[in-house]
C-alpha cells in the first residue's frame, strides 16, 4: 500500500476499534452490574445487553446506502453522536429501562459499513484486500483487549464509568475521522466493500453463504448468552469479584490464539478448509456441553472456556474467508453486508433468548439453549460443499470494452474460475485460483480497447 492508503486504512481501524473496544468492554461486567438497577430481570438483563445488536443489524446497511448519497464521513460523525449519546443515556440510567434505551440507541450509530466503504473509497483496487484485512485484525484485537480491559477498568470507574468511557470513544472517533482521515475524490458504490440492494434477492438464494450467515449468527448468539451467566460461575466457583475476571480471560485467550493461529495455518495453506471448519463447530458444541454438565466444577469450567474461544477465534477469522471464497464476484460486498448484519441480530437473539432462559432455569437452560444451537450449527457445517479456495480479484477495464466479450475472454486467463465486467464501473470482477492466476494476462486483455 502507499503510504496515503496506509494512512486511510490505519485511522478508519482507529476510528472502529474506539468504538468496539467501549462495546465490548461491558460483556464480562454487564450481567453483575445490571442485576442492581431498578426493574431488572434475568429477562431485561439479556435484553439489555443484546438490544445493540438489533438496531445495529437493522440499520448496517441502510447507512452503508445512505452514505453514497449524503457522503461517508457525515453518516460516521452522525453515527458516533449516536453512539455516544446512548453511552451517555446508559451512563445516567439506573433502571434496566433506561439502560435499554441507551444501549439501543449505541447500535442505531451502525457504522462498520459506511467506514468499509470509506476504505474502499480511499484505497486502490489491488491494494483494497490488504486495507479491509487490517480493519478486520483491528477488530480482533479489540475484542481480545477488551475482555480482559473491561474488568480492570470497571474497579476504577465502575460500569457507569465505562459507558462514560465509550461518549469519550465515540467523540474520540469523531475527532479521527475528521481530522486523520483523508477525503475521498469520489464517493462512488464499491462492490465488494459494499451492499448493491440489486443483488441481495442472489445472495440470499444462495443456500452455502446462507450456511454462513447461519454460522456468524449461532456464533454471536452463543457469546452472548454465555456472558449472561459465565461471570457469575467464575464468582462461584473461583470467589473472584466481577472486577476480577481478566485473570481468567487473560490465559484464556492467550490459549485461544495458540490453538487458532496454526488452524488457519492449516486451513488456508493446505487447503482443509472443511475440515478445520467442521472440527471447530463441534468443538463449540462440546464447550457448551461442558458447560452445561460441569459448570459448577472449576476445572471443566475453565477448560470449557478456553475451548469455547480457541473454536470461537478459529471461526471468527474463518467465516469471512468462507464468505468471500463463496460469493459471487461481484456480490462480495453484498455477501458481507448480509453476514454482518445476521451477526448483530445473533448477538440480539443470544441476549434475548438466553435472559429468558436464564429466567426460567438458570445458567443450566441458557448451556442447554447454546448447545442447542451449536449442534445445529454441526449438522448445517457437515453438510456444506467443499470451498473453492477462491479468491477476488479487482481489474481496471478500458474505456468502451463490451462487458459480454470482455468477460468470456477473461475467463479464459489461467486461474479465473469467473468473471463479471461492470462497463459503467470500469471495473472486472474476478474469482481467481491465486495459485494459477495469470494476472498480467488479466490486465493487458482488461486494458485492451
Amino acid at each position: 500500500m502507499q503510504g496515503n492508503e496506509f494512512r486511510a486504512a490505519a485511522s478508519l481501524a482507529a476510528v472502529f476499534s474506539v468504538r468496539l473496544l467501549g462495546l465490548f468492554m461491558i460483556y464480562p461486567v454487564f450481567a453483575a452490574y445490571a442485576q442492581g438497577l431498578s426493574g431488572a430481570t434475568p429477562y431485561l438483563v439479556g435484553e439489555a445487553l443484546g438490544i445493540y445488536g438489533l438496531t445495529q443489524g437493522l440499520l448496517q446497511i441502510p447507512f452503508g446506502l445512505l452514505s453514497d448519497r449524503v457522503g461517508r464521513k457525515l453518516m460516521i460523525v452522525a453515527g458516533l453522536l449516536l453512539f455516544a449519546l446512548g453511552s451517555a443515556v446508559a451512563a445516567t440510567s439506573t433502571s434496566i429501562g433506561g439502560v435499554i434505551v441507551g444501549r439501543a440507541l449505541q447500535g442505531a450509530g451502525a457504522v462498520g459499513s459506511v467506514i468499509l466503504a470509506l476504505v474502499a473509497d480511499l484505497t486502490a483496487e489491488e491494494n483494497r484486500t490488504k486495507a479491509l484485512a487490517m480493519v478486520g485484525v483491528t477488530i480482533g484485537a479489540s475484542f481480545m483487549v477488551a475482555l480482559v480491559a473491561g474488568p480492570i477498568v470497571a474497579t476504577f470507574i465502575g460500569v457507569p464509568g465505562i459507558f462514560w468511557l465509550m461518549v469519550g470513544l465515540g467523540l474520540a472517533g469523531i475527532a479521527i475521522t475528521q481530522f486523520a482521515v483523508p477525503a475521498p475524490r469520489a464517493v462512488r458504490v464499491h462492490r465488494d466493500a459494499e451492499t448493491v440492494p440489486g443483488l441481495m434477492l442472489s445472495v440470499l438464494r444462495n443456500g452455502e453463504l446462507l450456511r454462513l450467515d447461519f454460522g456468524i449468527f449461532a456464533l454471536h448468539a452463543m457469546l452472548t448468552a454465555s456472558f449472561l451467566v459465565v461471570p457469575g460461575l467464575l464468582r462461584a466457583t473461583l470467589g473472584l469479584s466481577s472486577h476480577s475476571d481478566w485473570m481468567v480471560y487473560l490465559p484464556v485467550l492467550a490459549v485461544s490464539v495458540v490453538v487458532m493461529v496454526p488452524a488457519i495455518v492449516v486451513a488456508e495453506k493446505y487447503r482443509r478448509m472443511k475440515g478445520v471448519f467442521v472440527a471447530a463447530v463441534a468443538v463449540l458444541a462440546a464447550s457448551q456441553m461442558m458447560l452445561y454438565f460441569g459448570s459448577g466444577n472449576l476445572y471443566v469450567l475453565l477448560a470449557a472456556l478456553a475451548v469455547f474461544f480457541s473454536a470461537f477465534n478459529v471461526m471468527e477469522a474463518s467465516l469471512p474467508s468462507l464468505i468471500t471464497k463463496t460469493a459471487p464476484p461481484d456480490a462480495k460486498g453484498t455477501a458481507m453486508g448480509l453476514y454482518s448484519s445476521l451477526q448483530f441480530l445473533g448477538i440480539f437473539a443470544g441476549g434475548v433468548i438466553g435472559g429468558w432462559a436464564n429466567q426460567h432455569g438458570g445458567s443450566a437452560a441458557v448451556f442447554a439453549l447454546t448447545a442447542a444451537l451449536a449442534l445445529g450449527w454441526l449438522l448445517a457445517a457437515a453438510t456444506m460443499k467443499q470451498p473453492s479456495y477462491l479468491s477476488t480479484r479487482l481489474v481496471a477495464i478500458g474505456e468502451g470494452a463490451d462487458a459480454d466479450t470482455l468477460a468470456a475472454r477473461l475467463r479464459q486467463v489461467p486461474g479465473v474460475a469467473e468473471a463479471v465486467v461492470i462497463a459503467e464501473e470500469k471495473l472486472a470482477y474476478l474469482k481467481v485460483d491465486s495459485k494459477a492466476f495469470d494476472a498480467k494476462m488479466a490486465e493487458s486483455l482488461a486494458g485492451a480497447r
